[in-house]
């Protein structure tokens, strides 16, 4: 399904708010692998994802970020997840209205210039 315009940014930006954005990033999480949950640990300099499960403990206690070892407490990565797809949401919603705008002037412009008269043409004759 293709939708167009304003109404899809909007309807975009508004769907996903943050409750939703949890839900996705906690379902995510627990299916990734061990080696992908290190990965994003070590690159996002986090631990855990929220304090949210029984299982957060032994998440946490798994952590290999650096901030782990040069402190006492690490941020949760669900958080920065959050903080990071609302910034990518940001930008995206952005992008959406600046095509919608182009998509608006697209119309104009043909309905505009679509009925002029042929130069080469008989003078008093419309296409």
């Amino acid at each position: 399904m293709v939708c167009g315009g304003f109404a899809c940014s909007k309807n975009a930006l508004c769907a996903l708010n943050v409750v939703y954005m949890t839900d996705v990033i906690n379902a995510s999480w627990w299916v990734m692998s061990n080696k992908t949950r290190d990965e994003l640990e070590r690159s996002f300099d986090c631990c855990g994802l929220f304090n949210l499960t029984t299982l957060y403990q032994q998440d946490y206690d798994f952590c290999t970020a650096i901030c782990k070892s040069q402190s006492r407490t690490c941020q949760m990565c669900g958080e920065k997840f959050l903080k990071h797809s609302d910034e990518a949401l940001k930008i995206l919603g952005g992008v959406g209205l600046f095509f919608s705008f182009t998509e608006i002037l697209g119309v104009w412009l043909a309905m505009r210039f679509r009925n002029q008269k042929d130069p080469r043409a008989n003078p008093s004759a419309f296409l």
